[in-house]
């Protein structure tokens, strides 16, 4: 089962065990991740659920899709690190992976 810690604007850590086939959108709504709002539910439609994946993830991770980056786009907080975190799916690579937190979704 893969952990991912989600670290805090403010640096409150939260590591948890997320199950293959998840996002990890949902791995945080399901763990009660605070920072996280996922207004639309993962439909790639919102961006409240932007994070930052740390440098050392982002081979792994990959870059944002066609559909993702409209939507980042619309984020003044965006840079080379961010995805919409209800399009990072969990799998046994992704074990160990940090993202950060923006202090504020929009």
């Amino acid at each position: 089962m893969p952990t991912i810690t989600y670290i805090e604007h403010d640096g409150n850590t939260h590591t948890v065990d997320a199950d293959n086939g998840d996002t990890v959108m949902s791995a945080a709504i399901k763990n009660m991740v605070p920072g996280i709002d996922a207004d639309c539910g993962g439909g790639c439609s919102c961006g409240t659920c932007h994070v930052f994946v740390e440098p050392e993830w982002q081979p792994v991770v990959g870059g944002p899709g066609e559909f993702e980056e409209p939507m980042l786009d619309l984020n003044p907080e965006r840079n080379d690190q961010s995805r919409l975190s209800c399009q990072i799916d969990v799998t046994d690579e992704l074990d160990g992976l940090v993202v950060r937190l923006p202090e504020f979704q929009f």
